[in-house]
Parts: C-alpha cells; structure tokens; sequence
C-alpha cells in the first residue's frame, strides 16, 4: 500500500479558528491508525485535509513521498468511507462497487472478478443484486467499504464509519472492518470519539486534543502509559479515578497522603517520587486497579453509594468527599448500597501526574 507523512500540518478558518495546529506525523504501510479525540479536537479536519476536501493552511502532505498537498482528491489516489455510508441509492450492490471501475476503462470481465472478490472479502457477496434500500445499515456501510477497496487506492481514509449503527451493529461492525484490513493490509486511517472503538481496531492510536496530539502509542500504551491527565481520563470507561494527595518523604520512605489515604509506596514508585521535589501530585488509579479487601488490608474504607451489576462484573462506586471513585469488582458476591467497602490498589499499575501541567511524572 503506502506511507503517510504529515508535516507541520495546520488549519485555519478565519482569523481567529485555528482547527489543527502544527500537526506532523507518520502512518507506516499497512498501518491502522486511528484519530481519536472529543468533538472538535481536529480529527475530522485533519482526515478531509489529507483527501483533499480541506485546503491546508500551512505545511505539507506526503503519500508514498509525493507531495499531494495541492492536488484535488480525484488524483490522490486516496478512498474514503463516509459516516452516512454515501451508497448511489438508484444503483443496485453491483452496480455501486462497479461504477467507479467502469470509470476506469476496465474490462468486464475484469470488473466482475474485483466485484465479486471485494464482494466475498467484506461479506455481501450474496446481496450484489440488491438496492441500498433493501439492505441493513451494517450491510450499506459494507457496500461502501468494498467500494472503496475495489478501487486499489494507497490509502484508506474512514470517518467515524460506525456512528450511525445501533451499539450492538457497531461491535460487530468494527470486527469485520479489522478482519478486512487484515486481509488487504491497506494503510488506513480511521476518525472516532468512540474510545472503546479505537482501542479495539487500532495498531497505533494518535490522541488529538485542541487540533494537537497529545499521544501516539499504541492500544496499551495510551492506556498503561497515559501521557498526561487528559488522555487517562479521556481513555478508558469507567475513566480513571484521580486523587490530589500529598507527597511525604520522610526516613528513606515514600508515602502518599490525604483526608482519606495513607499510603506507603513500594520502591518502584518510591524511586519514581523521592526526587520530584513538589509537595503535592495527582494520583490516578484505574477501576479495575482498586480491589476489594479485608478491613486489615485496606488504604482506604467508605461505604458504597451504589452497585451496578454488569453481568461479568459489577462497577462499585464510592463517595470520598466531593469526589466520586469507582471500582470494577468481580460479579460475585454483590456489593450493596450503604455497605462499607476496604479497598487497596494495585500499586504496580498506579500512574503519577504533575498538578499544574496535568503531564506524567
């Protein structure tokens, strides 16, 4: 397929907008990156540039080393799947994966193997004599998906695919789309706000935030390694819980401290936090990393303000102040409202944050 090369990419609408800022990075051939981040962070406008649907403001556009960044989208050899499917609703299955290969001079007999090669790799190979109208939304946005592939492009661009798919479709959907890549081994760089969905689909995963990324790793490494305050909260559901505590260094011993903890580090984080040199940090430990215990075992005791069950799990939370903390705990035995509840955390799995730069420590 083909490599992607962003530098120092930046939109501006008006004088003031300023919709991604100096953006600069490498997709590699037969990559699944994923663009992830809340509701105008950039994503999208980042995606529209790089199909030539936007015109950027400054920098430049690399696809396979060639400058592309002035070129109108029909030669960019670039396909792209919309959120609203954009399947010709007067043309049956057929004859929208065809159309765009008939464009292209092509044989029939050379139309008709790409058709029903595409048509069996994403699944529909059984409904190419069907209008859109006639199909699911999980079925449209497979139409359009082949449509795409069958066209040989360099680069697959996917902007939110899934949205518009009921919770359940979209599981499914995101599966086959993954399954396809895997099959193609096509570049392609996928746009969500859907973290659950990144993280399920994404070699690498580029977190975007006031038209920056903030992080690029992959799957385990934005969520065991998150950068800064913004991506452990933004990352992960439940989010992660956080804790203003204060950092006592006293007789080689590290411990951290509030209304509600008293906690003594072990030596890895110990050896993290006895230089850092500030009185107070942020501590983030996610749901799954707080375990219930035995009253003598606990950093921390409360009572539970609810329980809600989840089948494989239950999500237990607790009130500490003003703050609400929440516990993944096994589905058995149930965790009752008002009961007092002993928690410890997972201390290897614990994450440190600076409080005014909200970046790791």
């Amino acid at each position: 397929m083909a490599t992607l090369e962003l530098i120092n990419l930046t939109k501006r609408f008006g004088k003031n907008v300023v919709a991604v800022k100096d953006l600069s990075l490498n997709v590699q051939d037969g990559e699944y990156l994923v663009l992830l981040g809340p509701s105008g962070c950039g994503k999208t406008t980042t995606m529209r540039m790089v199909a030539g649907l936007e015109e950027a403001t400054e920098g430049t556009i690399l696809l396979d080393g060639v400058d592309i960044t002035d070129l109108p989208p029909r030669k960019r050899n670039i396909s792209m799947v919309f959120q609203n499917y954009a399947v010709w609703p007067h043309m049956t299955v057929y004859q929208n994966i065809s159309y765009a290969l008939k464009l292209k001079k092509m044989s029939k007999d050379e139309i008709d193997k790409i058709v029903q090669e595409v048509a069996g790799m994403t699944g529909i190979d059984g409904l190419l004599e069907r209008y859109p109208s006639q199909l699911s939304g999980g079925q449209q946005q497979r139409v359009a998906v082949a449509r795409a592939i069958a066209v040989r492009p360099k680069l697959f661009l996917m902007d939110e695919p899934l949205s518009n798919l009921d919770a359940k479709l979209r599981v499914a959907t995101r599966t086959e789309l993954k399954a396809i890549h895997n099959k193609t081994e096509a570049t392609t760089v996928f746009v969500t706000h859907d973290q659950s969905e990144a993280m399920s689909i994404a070699d690498r995963v580029a977190i975007m935030k006031d038209g920056e990324i903030v992080q690029l790793g992959t799957p385990e490494e934005v969520y065991d390694k998150s950068s800064s305050i913004f991506v452990a909260d933004f990352i992960g559901t439940p989010p992660t819980n956080f804790m203003n505590v204060e950092l006592i260094v006293e007789n080689g011993d590290c411990r951290l401290a509030n209304t509600h903890i008293d906690l003594k580090l072990d030596a890895p984080n110990a050896a993290l936090l006895k230089d850092y040199g500030k009185p107070s940090l942020v501590l983030g430990v996610r749901p799954e990393n707080i375990v219930l215990v035995g009253r003598e075992d606990a950093v921390l005791s409360a009572q539970c303000l609810v329980s809600e069950p989840q089948g494989s799990h239950q999500i237990v939370a607790v009130e500490l102040g003003n703050k609400l903390i929440k516990i993944v705990a096994p589905a058995r035995p149930k965790v009752r409202s008002e009961q007092a509840v002993h928690l410890a955390f997972k201390q290897e799995a614990m994450s440190f944050f600076d409080k005014e730069t909200g970046q790791r420590i």
